[in-house]
């Protein structure tokens, strides 16, 4: 339990760069973790601008913070679950599972339940525990063992940690990008090349908050390279069947980079404009990951088989 601390309850950003809510939080008020502070979010006790927002949402200069400083807050400890998803690999370090379309993998605002580490706690119940001895800025509780992330609707490859030993040598191994991950694509449209690289910034859009974009100045440095596989007709459509290896891990990266290739993927509803098929999600797989195994050191490679809404379109 943390007791209500005597702090003020409204404040208004002035810096002039933005951050995370978080850490912005953790810099006015060091006293107290992220994670507590990330605990405060979870639970509806931190808002931006009158509305909850998640731990990774910016704030801005001359956005406004409310925060409820609660009596007592009890950690948002994950309920367990039944799991139910297709195991590609285990070991007593690591876990590699088969993420289905539609499957958020860690709960935040709005997903409190029937996130993938709700059904990792009803998996193991010692889960949470074995990872607990992780320092407070390097994970919350509410996502203990995830070393990498999928979008909602991505499907495919999702590793995740079964020790502290095992998270922070797969976390080490992502950052220094010697994890080799390609994803399957169906994309409108047909690649001017059959292989391309694409290098460029990615940061916030300028007008969009909640989107990515190539961006000039003020971004990350986004690697992406793509094969094409084939082109058909569907429809009347010309799609194509895309292989892609991303070089870094940036935020949408797939998404951003294929649609500034006019090349948007089939079925995205952020960044595929107006599209005249039907697709019943963003049709985009994490087929294969290649990872040093974190304790042995061999060479993993892992493959999801594309699943059945993919092949409705590829046959």
């Amino acid at each position: 339990m943390t007791e209500k601390p005597n702090l003020a309850n409204i404040i208004k950003v002035e810096t002039e760069s933005s951050e995370r809510i978080d850490k912005f939080l953790h810099s006015l008020f060091p006293q107290y973790s992220r994670t507590y502070l990330q605990e405060l979010l979870a639970h509806g006790k931190v808002k931006l601008n009158g509305k909850e927002v998640a731990n990774k949402t910016l704030v801005f200069k001359g956005n406004k913070i409310t925060i409820d400083w609660p009596e007592k807050l009890e950690t948002a400890i994950p309920t367990a679950e039944e799991f139910k998803f297709k195991i590609l690999f285990e070991d007593d370090d690591l876990l590699v599972i088969d993420k289905p379309a539609g499957v958020v993998v860690h709960p935040a605002a709005g997903n409190w339940t029937g996130t993938v580490v709700n059904a990792l706690l009803g998996k193991d119940e010692n889960f949470l525990e074995n990872l607990t001895d992780e320092s407070a800025d390097e994970s919350s509780l509410n996502r203990p063992g995830i070393v990498h992330r999928l979008d909602k609707d991505t499907s495919g490859c999702l590793i995740v940690a079964k020790n502290p030993i095992s998270k922070a040598r797969l976390c080490e191994s992502f950052a220094s990008r010697v994890v080799k991950k390609t994803y399957k694509a169906i994309v409108l449209g047909k690649p001017k090349k059959q292989r391309e690289k694409i290098e460029t910034l990615i940061g916030r859009h300028k007008i969009n908050r909640q989107k990515m974009a190539v961006v000039n100045h003020n971004g990350k440095d986004a690697i992406t390279i793509y094969d094409c596989v084939k082109t058909f007709e569907y429809q009347g459509t010309t799609l194509s069947l895309l292989d892609v290896q991303i070089l870094t891990g940036r935020t949408h990266q797939i998404r951003v980079h294929l649609a500034y290739m006019k090349l948007p993927v089939l079925g995205d509803k952020l960044y595929g404009g107006k599209q005249d098929i039907i697709a019943p999600r963003q049709m985009l797989h994490a087929w294969k990951i290649e990872i040093p195994h974190p304790i042995k050191g061999n060479i993993l490679s892992i493959e999801s088989p594309l699943p059945e809404d993919f092949k409705e379109f590829v046959g």
